[in-house]
């Protein structure tokens, strides 16, 4: 009853209330990213949402328009040059994807669920398959971000993934909700440029 009917409830509820009550933070970060640098307020890219169908995720955008497209920026080899100094301050605090409510209320994301895929994160999605993990909503967190988010190997993530989707509930979904307000107060589990771990890994890391 929960995964079929409450979930999508709160997801439409904790989002309109999420539009509303942050409108003002939504104007200050629209202006502050028209003075910053050139190009549109919102970075729109192609994810893979339930079902594995395709969506377009909203984000502000944090990085020049002459950053190459699909590529994520742990696997730029300097993505300091690219990021904008209001998108630094974006990616450091995760504000860039407060864009993502609107993601919640039309329906392509959920609160919690495991994160919307790159569509070419063929690995990714293939390892998903395993434990189910693409038959629900992806979510704007989830069990993986606070377990290691960018830090995890893709074997690793997708495990944590099915871990979610085995442990649905309401419950489980503040478990995820409450300790990623911690991960991102501490700024925890981001990575910024290649690693030698993510080197083999090509796009398939978020």
């Amino acid at each position: 009853m929960y995964q079929s009917f409450f979930k999508r409830l709160l997801d439409i509820i904790l989002s309109v209330l999420g539009i509303l009550f942050l409108s003002w933070l939504f104007l200050i970060l629209i202006v502050a990213l028209k003075l910053d640098s050139r190009g549109p307020v919102l970075f729109k890219q192609k994810r893979v949402g339930k079902g594995k169908t395709h969506f377009s995720i909203l984000k502000f955008r944090s990085m020049r328009v002459d950053t190459p497209r699909d590529m994520p920026t742990h696997m730029l080899q300097n993505p300091d040059m690219y990021i904008t100094r209001v998108g630094k301050f974006l990616r450091k605090t995760s504000l860039d994807e407060l864009p993502q409510l609107f993601n919640i209320l039309l329906g392509h994301m959920s609160v919690v669920g495991p994160r919307p895929a790159l569509w070419n994160q063929y690995d990714l999605l293939e390892e998903r398959d395993r434990y189910g993990a693409n038959n629900v909503r992806p979510g704007l967190t989830g069990w993986a971000q606070i377990n290691g988010r960018d830090e995890l190997e893709i074997p690793v993530k997708a495990k944590l993934d099915g871990e979610y989707v085995q442990k649905l509930s309401f419950s489980f979904d503040c478990k995820c909700f409450f300790g990623t307000i911690s991960k991102v107060l501490r700024h925890e589990g981001i990575i910024e440029g290649a690693t030698d771990k993510s080197s083999h890994e090509g796009v398939h890391k978020k």
